[in-house]
C-alpha cells in the first residue's frame, strides 16, 4: 500500500485534512510512520489503516458532537439573554 495511493484517495476539505491527521496520528502512536505503510505486508499494512481510520472516524464524530453540543448550549444561552 502506497502513500501516494493513501494521499491520492483521500478528498479536499477541512474534515478530510483532519481524517488524514488523524490517521497519521495513530499510526505515529504505533511507532510507525505512513511511508512505513509501504514495506509492510499487505496484511500488516491493511490492519494498521483500519484501526487509523477507526480511531480517525471516533475522533471526527467527537469533534462534530462537541460541536453540536456547544451549538446547542449557545441557543439556549442566547433564547435566554
Amino acid at each position: 500500500m502506497s502513500v501516494l495511493y493513501i494521499d491520492n484517495n483521500f478528498k479536499t476539505g477541512l474534515q478530510s485534512a483532519l481524517e488524514k491527521e488523524f490517521i497519521r496520528e495513530y499510526i505515529l502512536d504505533k511507532g510507525f510512520l505512513l511511508e512505513d505503510l509501504e514495506t509492510m505486508s499487505e496484511e500488516q499494512a491493511k490492519y494498521l489503516m483500519v484501526g487509523a481510520c477507526r480511531f480517525a472516524s471516533l475522533k471526527l464524530a467527537e469533534m462534530e458532537a462537541r460541536a453540536k453540543f456547544r451549538q446547542k448550549m449557545h441557543d439556549i444561552y442566547q433564547r435566554r439573554g
